[in-house]
């Protein structure tokens, strides 16, 4: 297990364009890509991008499942692992949601965050296999933020009503109604 901290808002690199990436198995991406699971796990976040621990590579991480902060999940989903993420489709359609940020983890901030219903992204998975998944609801969500996160874009840039600030406890406690 290796743990590592988490960049928060501030650190440049968090504001940077991630590069792609050109092997796979590269032992230094094989070990990011271990880091990143490890630290979301540990965070109890459900999607970490290679930028938040320190690594400007297109890469992030998600894995569905009950957390501190989200007690209602619906629908689990196992980790998955997106090299060189690119999103081909998305809908019209679009949905509001509270979002927190693991690099906004200091301020203790959740927020309201329009994104996309649906999207359908391709990437490389940990072996460089291509894929591509057609993501909803949550999923979706997700997929979204951290695509935000290799473009060095936080979810406090894509809020369109500051008003919907809260903090950590006042979210927590919004969950439980």
């Amino acid at each position: 297990m290796s743990i590592q901290p988490t960049v928060q808002i501030g650190n440049k690199i968090i504001r940077a364009s991630a590069q792609s990436v050109e092997n796979v198995s590269d032992s230094d991406i094989q070990q990011t890509i271990e880091d990143l699971i490890d630290s979301m796990r540990h965070d109890n976040l459900v999607g970490m991008a290679a930028p938040q621990i320190g690594k400007s590579w297109r890469i992030f991480v998600t894995e569905i499942r009950q957390t501190t902060y989200r007690k209602n999940i619906a629908q689990s989903d196992s980790v998955r692992v997106f090299i060189n993420p690119v999103i081909t489709w998305q809908s019209e359609k679009q949905q509001d949601g509270y979002e927190g940020c693991g690099s906004v983890a200091s301020a203790q901030l959740f927020g309201m965050v329009n994104r996309p219903d649906s999207l359908v992204c391709k990437a490389l998975d940990k072996d460089g296999n291509h894929f591509e998944i057609k993501a909803d609801g949550f999923l979706a969500r997700i997929i979204s933020h951290e695509m935000d996160h290799l473009n060095g874009i936080v979810f406090v840039d894509q809020m369109s009503n500051m008003s919907t600030l809260r903090n950590r406890q006042t979210y927590i406690d919004s969950q439980k109604k």
